[in-house]
């Protein structure tokens, strides 16, 4: 895709024998809202390890903004605009929520005022404002969540990967999250890896299938609703 943010080419991935992701070609625009789906050991997080450079391919190419990425360690892909709310942003429990983001602020940010404002920005479009001084580890499991979210959002990325965000949210959280996520790409593209379908189909531009580390289809939501090879792989309505 001509002026993609992301592309992967030939992507793929072998363990041990195993082919987890076999010759993936995905391209994402920039604010663009992608999500990511199929079915357990699918190998979305093997793909998306890799796209984040926790993962080293067995084969194929990552560009970003048009840089051949595929050599580079995580905390370099960061520094170039991507955020992942697993593997780049944990919650340290021991530590105050505002605490948590302000670590993750620190990464593109210097100076205490610069650091605190953003900090506070980021919980306020989380929802989390009233939680600052909590400790993370005293948060519910959809509100660490939620942390990880701010976390990824305070380091102002070209590229945000949530994985599973929803899970643990209540009904009026979800209607949250999908509010935000419609603020956000306005600044950033967002690859969401989601099992709640009704998220899926309101929130993404697009949707990618994976089955078996390939990929079975490609599209908008509904032409992925109506593909019957979707269905029968994993809608379970084949």
């Amino acid at each position: 895709m001509s002026g993609a943010l992301l592309s992967t080419r030939g992507l793929s991935k072998r363990f041990d024998g195993l082919q987890a992701v076999t010759e993936v070609d995905f391209d994402l625009a920039r604010g663009e809202v992608r999500a990511l789906i199929g079915p357990n050991g699918a190998g979305k997080t093997t793909l998306v390890g890799m796209i984040c450079g926790r993962v080293a391919p067995s084969a194929g190419t990552i560009l970003f903004d048009g840089e051949d990425i595929t050599g580079l360690p995580a905390h370099r892909r960061i520094r170039r605009g991507m955020a992942y709310t697993f593997q780049i942003t944990s919650v340290f429990a021991g530590l105050s929520v505002h605490e948590n983001v302000a670590l993750a602020a620190r990464r593109r940010l210097t100076g205490a005022v610069r650091v605190d404002a953003a900090v506070s920005e980021a919980l306020a479009r989380v929802g989390l404002s009233d939680r600052s001084e909590e400790e993370a580890g005293n948060l519910s499991y959809g509100h660490q969540r939620l942390l990880e979210i701010a976390m990824g959002l305070v380091q102002a990325p070209r590229l945000l990967i949530l994985d599973e965000p929803t899970q643990g949210l209540s009904d009026g959280e979800i209607e949250g999250f999908k509010a935000l996520i419609r603020e956000v790409r306005e600044q950033a593209a967002i690859l969401l890896i989601e099992h709640n379908m009704h998220v899926v189909m309101e929130l993404a531009d697009r949707v990618t299938v994976l089955n078996f580390g390939t990929v079975l289809a490609e599209g908008t939501p509904a032409q992925i609703h109506e593909n019957r090879a979707v269905q029968a792989a994993y809608l379970g309505t084949g």
